[in-house]
């Protein structure tokens, strides 16, 4: 009855307070842009004011990272139409899930007693020079003893894991490119 129909206005007009309260879609490309370039910006002062080195999952890591935030600032510069819109959002989302993916396994290999730890390998820069790309895709995923070394943690959350976070949070804003409707 009545009520019935009171709770359908509020749950509409609730509906239409959230979508207004969502950026548009060329807004949510900068933000994930920026989200991006703040991740890179993190992985590059880790590296270089804190003297962290990055093992190959981190880099591959980082190759999530700026694929990612490419894709978002070229959907934010062409600012395409609704289908558009949804294709950039399935791209960046393809690129962070890539990043969840890599940062998991390396917190998986952080997780694991120090006697299951995979030995340490040969640099990267080695694996390509030798290997073809698809082998060192293959091993980069194994992952080795450097990948499991826990070298800075903050809240108790090490380096991966706060990519996680990230990945998880860029994918949250490109599935609102998928799902919501474009003004």
């Amino acid at each position: 009855g009545r009520r019935g129909k009171l709770r359908l206005k509020i749950e509409i007009r609730n509906q239409h307070l959230m979508m207004q309260l969502i950026p548009g879609p060329r807004n949510l490309n900068w933000l994930i842009g920026l989200g991006c370039l703040f991740m890179m910006g993190v992985a590059l002062y880790m590296e270089h004011a804190m003297h962290l080195e990055p093992c190959p999952l981190c880099i591959f890591q980082r190759v999530a990272t700026i694929s990612a935030g490419v894709i978002a600032l070229l959907a934010a510069i062409h600012n395409p139409a609704a289908t558009g819109v949804r294709v950039y959002g399935i791209l960046t989302i393809l690129a962070a899930a890539a990043g969840v993916a890599l940062a998991g396994r390396q917190l998986y290999l952080q997780g694991l007693p120090p006697e299951e730890v995979p030995a340490c390998g040969p640099g990267l820069d080695y694996l390509l020079d030798v290997f073809p790309l698809s082998e060192v895709l293959a091993m980069v995923f194994e992952g080795d003893g450097s990948c499991a070394e826990v070298l800075w943690t903050f809240l108790g959350i090490s380096i991966p894991g706060w990519t996680l976070i990230g990945f998880i949070g860029l994918i949250g804003l490109a599935l609102l490119q998928v799902i919501k409707p474009v003004r």
